[in-house]
């Protein structure tokens, strides 16, 4: 007989520590993209392609895998797709050349979609009251796991070169798979259906949700900007006036922690109703925090500013529009969550190719006007959209 599961706050702990490496995954190169580039003779704008190739590939694997979430035992499929990174992560540790190393960092993309099953099982396992609240607190969790893991490979390459992070990367990797193994019993599928129908219900919950193809756009708005910001990041620290070393560049992502740990108490905003104007209230700060980082391009004092208030903006921003694309199907919440992640770190990839191009084009003040302009865009489909949209639709999402 299958025990009852309890999202205690251990196991909420362990799910949001779990993801948190996940996610990281996907971000070690970052902070090492001019060392990277050194040691595999490639150029400052081929390095940038790294991260993009690293979120097209989990754009694939969120579109792919994470649906399969609704009709396999959870149990089973989180440690798998663990020691399926764990083996793309060491690829990525003994690379000989750029080309390899790329194709290996599209891999880690696909099979690092953990935590992103992790976080609609959150979901499903919280009782109704608490659900914002551990949902935030995953959520936060990998957030938490994206700033960390910068300083966590700024640092490790600084001692041991850049290929030891992902040796690192591949031993945590294995040993979440086992806890989470233990931790999470057998769970009954929430629906069955075949595989074909299963993706195509994805496209149909989109289509039939206003709410959710809005939010899709915003949620997809939201995180080029993130990404575009931290890649330009790292060509800015590195290069002059600052010429910072890669452990030094690693230390700004412990400014954008304040970001994380404030964003876990935005799950509470949802749960009393407020998720849309909170929304507006994020996008605001963005647009402020980009319109100073055009003034901190020789201050780091100002760096770390812009860091802090970007992120805490940002991070709200995406725990809001996540929970409202939650709200819409118990029965569909792995297929809800596909869509949104997949467009998520779509326009990641595009922010991270855009900030490439951008800084070959003019630097950190063409950085700094796109930014701008893509706040001004989210602001203008928020405040159209906010009208129509639901919270919590009056009729639930049923399996295609």
């Amino acid at each position: 007989m299958q025990r009852p599961v309890v999202m205690t706050r251990g196991l909420t702990l362990l799910f949001a520590v779990a993801g948190g490496a996940a996610v990281g995954n996907l971000y070690w190169a970052q902070p090492l993209l001019d060392v990277i580039a050194r040691d595999l003779r490639a150029s400052p704008a081929a390095a940038g392609w790294l991260v993009t190739a690293t979120q097209i590939g989990y754009a694939a694997g969120i579109l792919l895998i994470v649906p399969l979430g609704d009709i396999l035992d959870r149990h089973r499929l989180i440690p798998m797709m663990m020691l399926a990174s764990a083996v793309a992560l060491l690829a990525c540790a003994v690379a000989p050349s750029f080309p390899v190393l790329l194709l290996a960092l599209a891999a880690v993309g696909v099979t690092t979609v953990s935590g992103q099953i992790l976080t609609p099982l959150a979901g499903d396992l919280a009782d109704d009251e608490n659900r914002g609240r551990v949902v935030g607190t995953v959520v936060s969790g990998i957030l938490i796991g994206i700033l960390v893991s910068r300083t966590i490979s700024g640092l490790v390459a600084g001692a041991a070169g850049w290929r030891a992070i992902y040796v690192l990367a591949a031993v945590a990797a294995v040993s979440f798979a086992a806890l989470i193994h233990r931790a999470v019993p057998p769970l009954e599928p929430k629906t069955r259906m075949r595989y074909p129908a299963l993706l195509a219900s994805v496209a149909a919950v989109v289509a039939r949700e206003r709410t959710v193809r809005w939010t899709l756009v915003l949620a997809a708005t939201g995180f080029a900007m993130f990404t575009m910001f931290w890649t330009a990041l790292t060509f800015l620290l590195s290069g002059p006036p600052f010429h910072y070393p890669v452990s030094v560049i690693g230390l700004f992502g412990l400014a954008g922690l304040a970001g994380a740990v404030a964003a876990q108490r935005t799950g509470l905003l949802h749960d009393r109703g407020w998720s849309l104007p909170a929304s507006g209230v994020a996008l605001a700060l963005v647009l402020a925090s980009f319109v100073l980082a055009a003034f901190a391009g020789r201050s780091a004092v100002l760096v770390l500013v812009v860091v802090v208030v970007l992120d805490v903006a940002l991070q709200a921003f995406g725990i809001l529009n996540q929970l409202r694309v939650f709200s819409v199907s118990h029965e569909a919440r792995s297929r809800l969550n596909t869509a949104y992640v997949t467009c998520n770190f779509l326009g990641g990839a595009m922010g991270s190719a855009v900030a490439a191009v951008l800084w070959s084009a003019g630097g950190w003040a063409a950085i700094t006007a796109a930014g701008i302009a893509l706040s001004l865009f989210a602001l203008s489909v928020w405040a159209v959209g906010r009208r129509g949209a639901l919270v919590v639709p009056s009729t639930p999402v049923t399996p295609a």
